[in-house]
């Protein structure tokens, strides 16, 4: 069984997306900058999930000129919750060099849109193919793993090496006349069919096609090295509270969760107290001086390559803080505006709640 056709590959694969492609909102437009926000959004993110993000995003920011205009924090806000905070930063610095370099307009390029912040060949691929009809891949997981599948490729395909043979293989598989519906519908099998570990293959336009599966190793391929489990780190937060006021700090670029405004705090030097170095810390960030109280919540949140496992205190100020830069002395229901740190918002709309009772 030789390899498989690209011309054959085509065929079949169009002929099924046509007939099986889902219905989704970035799917019925060829507007660049809708297709743009779909690409950013989804990157690590499921489309049921991403989905109501990406409605909620397009009406908040309907055009490149409505987002580039924006603040940070309205950008955050209209993001939190989806996670992998630097995609919603990347976008917006994107939109802000379109509106700036490219009068407003998406540009038409596929290496004028690799130069755009946060866009690697994959996300360019993308809107290249699917926005303006150039024909290139566009290779994500989904598409590796069909790639992988139906050439047998017994290699691990986080290797670059690899990854460079799938891509070149993606490039001549690629429709000339219609390479963004291709793209999408290579896309498309691996979500729906072609999945990871219970492919479909008596539903798959490319079963006869497929080397793995007439080896019978469509369950084995692809193969990749395996991540290790995240690392447990201890954290502690202070929520610092006074008169209806809280202390928050912006965390900076670098950190986890960069650009949110959140408790003062996070993570604690190996061998530390959590009590002793949480003061620290706090001064160090915010230059207040606090005394910590009695805790107020746990922290357990994982995130892909660490696990922060801890408490958030509830502490008082040693002064009266000032507002500086990137820390905020601020009522309540002023913070629950800002995009939070999630579950610092919930602690913080727990405090609310207990205060609307009179102080303590």
């Amino acid at each position: 069984m030789g390899e498989p056709s690209p011309v054959e590959v085509r065929t079949r694969l169009l002929a099924w997306y046509a007939t099986n492609r889902r219905d989704l909102p970035w799917r019925r437009t060829r507007d660049p900058y809708r297709i743009l926000v779909a690409e950013y959004l989804l990157q690590r993110t499921r489309i049921a999930s991403g989905r109501p993000y990406y409605e909620r995003f397009i009406a908040r920011f309907p055009t490149v000129r409505d987002l580039a205009a924006a603040s940070l924090d309205d950008v955050l806000a209209v993001w939190e919750g989806l996670g992998f905070y630097g995609r919603a930063r990347n976008l917006h610095a994107a939109a802000r060099a379109i509106a700036e370099r490219h009068g407003a307009q998406v540009p038409r390029s596929y290496q004028e849109l690799l130069d755009l912040p946060g866009i690697g060949p994959y996300t360019a691929g993308a809107v290249a193919s699917i926005a303006f009809g150039i024909p290139v891949p566009a290779v994500d997981g989904n598409v590796t793993r069909v790639i992988a599948r139906l050439f047998r490729i017994r290699a691990d395909v986080t290797e670059g090496v690899t990854g460079r043979r799938i891509l070149e293989i993606a490039a001549r598989l690629v429709s000339p006349e219609d390479p963004g519906a291709f793209n999408q519908a290579m896309m498309e099998l691996g979500a729906t069919i072609c999945t990871p570990t219970s492919p479909a293959c008596d539903r798959c336009p490319l079963e006869t096609l497929c080397l793995a599966r007439a080896a019978g190793e469509e369950r084995t391929i692809p193969l990749a090295s395996r991540p290790g489990p995240p690392r447990a780190v201890p954290v502690a937060f202070a929520l610092v509270e006074s008169k209806g006021r809280v202390l928050l700090v912006r965390r900076e670029r670098g950190e986890l969760l960069a650009g949110l405004w959140a408790l003062p705090g996070g993570e604690i030097p190996s061998r530390r107290s959590a009590r002793k170095s949480l003061p620290e810390i706090v001064k160090a960030q915010t230059g207040v001086v606090i005394v910590v109280g009695p805790p107020w919540s746990s922290v357990e949140r994982t995130f892909s390559h660490r696990r922060w496992s801890g408490t958030i205190f509830r502490s008082s100020p040693a002064g009266r803080p000032r507002d500086r830069g990137r820390v905020r002395w601020i009522p309540i229901r002023d913070a629950l505006k800002l995009p939070l740190i999630p579950f610092h918002r919930v602690a913080l709309k727990s405090l609310q709640g207990l205060e609307a009772f009179g102080p303590r």
